[in-house]
């Protein structure tokens, strides 16, 4: 059989999609799609014949594989994996509660019970039903922020990234901010604190060093109108003295401080407190901002997690937050901005608003998540970020046991080894980065695979299951896989 009997033996499309499994598919799907499938499977074999080399291998080729079935089998293969989403669900074993390839805080169940029942239809986003007429989606969640926090006012946008930079433009543009030099941190894919300020429109002005600034660096480092002035009259020459790197100075705006969550300093060090910073505002009537980042609601030290708390920030009697809403608030990407009224009002008539805010999804999943805080004891039951940092060693010794038989259950006590070990976990996230964790995993390990292996096994199962590698073995660290994650996580060893 030469190239050309091979290709007259190319069935046409038609009679493929007669096959009773396509049939049935393109019934519960789509026909025209089906009919794609198709069509590439019957081209791809063409173009593989043409390829071949001589009648020789011609003749060596296996008619079987241009049968009408084995087209529709390879038409449905196709057809899958064209559908095949690209965002799915997996199973974080890693012991990193906030992992940001992980798609970080997993939300609470009563947000997503909301965030579908808000999202199927129509709802009030921009719409106030008791009064008959257009709402701002600025209130939906405003006054559940405020009594949570203490703020006067809030106000939501699509990440703290976002948040930092509408506030600089609000309340900086054309200002110096000072900002310990300390704290001029990257805040993830290379956007740094620095940049950001820049495109704000706003001027740094760094004090301090990397290690030690105090409350007399700021006070020292403030410009004031009069001032300004002052150097005018004097010339540009006595301007440039007073700023020994011969830039241009302007007013300032406000005071920054930056919550240092993705490193820490330690040893010789020193910083303003948030209540010096406060003091030195006031007294030269100018904002201080807090960027603090993780979002945490409440206070958790009793968990060995020593981080500061939005109502106890604000408590101090700064004038701004910002903070993220998916690290340890526990809900969706989100920057949160809350603080004065004045402040806020000026944030949400800035032209950024708009190319910054957040869709009803968002709202949806936030509220729901922020309604759980108004009872600490229900927020750390039903928050998973939270509940997870809470969990005890002896919980989650428990449920490593349980793990250990449900794989044994599935792989078979003979072909494979486990270990219950104890383990360090962390909050991850850029949150917290010198905690760690007191944990449970199960230590996996087979003499005739390697630990890279076992890994890569598992991150191909149908729910691809995440773990860590640490000294030569695989760690499935249980303080991130669900109570109803263990058999699924299991079924990953079936068959092994």
């Amino acid at each position: 059989m030469n190239k050309k009997d091979l290709l007259r033996r190319l069935p046409k499309i038609d009679e493929v999609m007669k096959q009773e499994s396509l049939l049935l598919l393109a019934d519960d799907t789509s026909s025209l799609l089906v009919t794609d499938a198709v069509r590439g499977v019957i081209s791809d074999m063409r173009q593989r014949i043409l390829g071949l080399a001589d009648d020789e291998e011609a003749r060596g080729f296996d008619i079987e594989q241009l049968e009408p079935a084995n087209i529709a089998g390879l038409a449905a293969a196709r057809f899958a994996e064209n559908e095949q989403l690209n965002l799915y669900p997996l199973i974080n074993a890693t012991g990193t509660i906030l992992h940001t390839n992980l798609g970080r805080a997993p939300l609470c169940q009563d947000a997503l019970d909301n965030v579908v029942r808000v999202s199927q239809g129509y709802s009030t986003l921009e719409y106030n039903v008791a009064k008959g007429r257009r709402g701002s989606r600025h209130d939906l969640v405003g006054e559940l922020i405020a009594e949570l926090t203490g703020a006067e006012d809030a106000m939501v946008v699509n990440n703290n990234a976002s948040a930092t930079m509408i506030v600089l433009a609000a309340l900086g543009r054309g200002k110096e901010i000072i900002v310990s030099r300390g704290e001029l941190v990257e805040i993830g894919g290379a956007f740094r604190i620095p940049d950001i300020m820049r495109q704000s429109g706003a001027f740094l002005q760094e004090i301090g060093t990397s290690n030690k600034t105090k409350p007399s660096d700021y006070e020292n480092a403030i410009i004031t109108k009069e001032m300004l002035r002052e150097m005018e009259l004097r010339g540009r020459e006595a301007a440039l003295m007073d700023d020994p790197r011969g830039t241009r100075r302007f007013e300032t705006g406000a005071l920054m401080k930056v919550h240092r969550s993705k490193y820490d300093v330690v040893g010789f060090t020193e910083e303003a407190t948030l209540e010096e910073l406060v003091e030195i505002g006031h007294r030269h009537d100018l904002p201080v901002i807090f960027d603090m980042g993780n979002g945490l609601m409440v206070d958790m030290s009793e968990f060995g997690l020593n981080e500061p708390n939005v109502p106890a920030s604000l408590a101090t009697g700064i004038d701004v937050i910002l903070f993220s809403g998916d690290k340890l608030l526990g809900g969706p990407q989100a920057g949160i901005i809350c603080g004065k009224r004045e402040y806020i009002e000026a944030m949400k008539k800035h032209p950024l608003a708009r190319a910054f805010r957040v869709d009803k999804m968002t709202f949806a999943a936030l509220e729901a998540t922020l309604a759980k805080y108004r009872d600490r004891s229900l927020a750390l039951r039903d928050i998973p970020v939270l509940s997870m940092i809470a969990a005890s060693e002896d919980e989650m010794k428990a449920r490593a046991e349980r793990l250990a038989e449900e794989i044994y259950r599935a792989a078979g006590r003979d072909r494979i080894s486990l270990e219950i070990v104890k383990v360090l976990d962390q909050i991850g996230g850029g949150s917290a980065p010198m905690v760690r964790l007191p944990g449970w995993a199960v230590a996996v390990s087979d003499s005739s695979r390697s630990a890279d292996s076992i890994e890569r096994r598992l991150r191909k199962a149908d729910i691809p299951v995440i773990a860590r590698i640490h000294e030569d073995r695989l760690l499935l660290c249980v303080r991130t896989i669900a109570e109803n994650e263990t058999e699924t996580v299991a079924s990953a060893f079936r068959g092994w």
